[in-house]
């Protein structure tokens, strides 16, 4: 079994809502649980959880100007369109840096180039490369560092030009 057939299990399995998966073959076996096993409603909450940094992002500027806000999120808007969406392939914890006392793999303004690591994403203790699957100048970072990312999250705004 290969990374990508793991890959897809997880994706599977947070789908299908189940609460423990085993998959075993006469030399490989896995076994995923998720917080659902517990089913109190605290752990069922986590997919709340995940997409709450981007809208605490947005829920500070109509604060400290309401009536320019619907201003800014159309601009916004229209200029986020122009950009190309890294997005995560899997649900994990997402780090900007390949270990603790390394440098980041990117900051806003660096150029990538197609197949660039830009961020590393762990699953069950697999650390895996997030590499670019576009060239172009980085623009937004969406995800604090260390944080749990979703399958499909974006991660990364590319501005290919």
């Amino acid at each position: 079994m290969d990374i990508k057939d793991i890959q897809n299990l997880i994706k599977f399995v947070s789908k299908a809502e189940v609460s423990e998966v085993k998959y075993k073959t006469k030399d490989f076996e896995i076994t995923i649980k998720t917080p659902l096993a517990g089913s109190e409603v605290a752990y069922a909450q986590p997919a709340v959880y995940h997409t709450a940094p981007q809208q605490a992002a947005a829920a500070p500027a109509p604060a400290s100007s309401p009536a320019a806000a619907p201003a800014e999120k159309a601009e916004a808007a229209s200029d986020e369109s122009k950009y190309v969406t890294i997005k995560s392939p899997m649900i994990g914890t997402f780090y900007r840096k390949p270990s603790p006392d390394k440098d980041v793999f990117v900051n806003v303004g660096d150029e990538v180039s197609v197949g660039k690591t830009v961020c590393v994403i762990e699953a069950m203790k697999l650390f895996n490369q997030i590499e670019s699957e576009v060239s172009g100048k980085i623009v937004k970072i969406l995800v604090d560092d260390s944080s749990p990312v979703e399958y499909d999250q974006p991660l990364f705004l590319v501005d290919p030009s």
